[in-house]
């Protein structure tokens, strides 16, 4: 049985290519700044979502779409406290 090591080689020349471009990351101030942005965005959408939900005809595909979105941001929230929080195993 052959192996094959072209798509680890190209995994791994990905993961070299983005250590690279992490070094040029954004400071933690800016990273902070857009988590709390983050977070602003998450709960106003959280805040439109149960006002459409409440009115009596309302627009499913929209509701769907904030959700969406809303689930987009808290993924990002969650890189970014990861970024500036880092889990440290003793």
């Amino acid at each position: 049985m052959a192996v094959i090591w072209g798509p680890v080689v190209r995994k791994i020349e990905r993961w070299t290519e983005f250590r690279v471009a992490s070094d040029d990351t954004p400071d933690k101030e800016e990273l902070r700044q857009r988590l709390q942005a983050l977070q602003s965005e998450h709960r106003d959408l959280d805040d439109v979502i149960s006002r459409i939900s409440g009115e009596a005809p309302f627009d499913q595909l929209q509701i769907q779409r904030l959700k969406k979105r809303k689930l987009v941001l808290k993924d990002e929230i969650s890189r970014l406290e990861d970024i500036l929080l880092p889990d440290i195993i003793a």
